[in-house]
């Protein structure tokens, strides 16, 4: 897949929390990344826009049925201040293997990576510095057909939204 991005920035930044008191998944980064899935088209419009809710119709097929995929992994930065993506390979790969169960079409990673790399350039000052911290990154993907039929759906759109996040436990794990 060779589709460019198009990409528009956010008139109205968020205020950046503070990185000593992320949490888990609470704060959400000023852009996201979508792109839409059709019979006819396949996987199309690659798009980073500015993060805000999504408009969907109520007989969309995720909400019936239940068919969505979600992966999740993470950037960190170094001391240096390169950024690193933690074996996005392997999420994507994990990524398509829950699409073939699903039924939903498989999706490019190398194409999802770069786009995942594209946006986090774009949010780079919500990357947090602090120790234990990381930026967050989910990509998931719905059914967006509007269909009551139980089948697979013929629409969707995959989303890649950041999180600037804490330590997923507090105090480390439980022993």
């Amino acid at each position: 897949m060779t589709q460019e991005i198009s990409i528009q920035l956010t008139t109205e930044p968020r205020t950046r929390p503070d990185s000593e008191k992320l949490g888990f998944g609470k704060y959400f980064t000023d852009h996201m990344f979508m792109m839409d899935y059709t019979l006819e088209k396949g996987w199309h419009d690659p798009r980073i826009v500015p993060y805000a809710p999504l408009q969907m119709d109520p007989a969309s097929m995720v909400f019936h049925y239940g068919q969505a995929v979600f992966e999740g992994l993470k950037a960190y930065q170094t001391s240096t201040g390169e950024l690193l993506l933690f074996r996005p390979d392997k999420n994507m790969k994990r990524l398509n293997r829950s699409n073939e169960r699903l039924g939903i079409p498989e999706v490019s990673g190398d194409f999802v990576i770069e786009a995942i790399r594209t946006l986090i350039n774009i949010d780079r000052a919500w990357v947090p510095t602090a120790p234990g911290t990381s930026l967050y990154i989910r990509p998931f993907i719905i059914a967006t057909e509007a269909c009551l039929g139980v089948r697979e759906s013929h629409t969707y759109q995959l989303i890649v939204i950041l999180s600037p996040v804490g330590a997923y436990y507090s105090g480390g794990l439980p022993r």
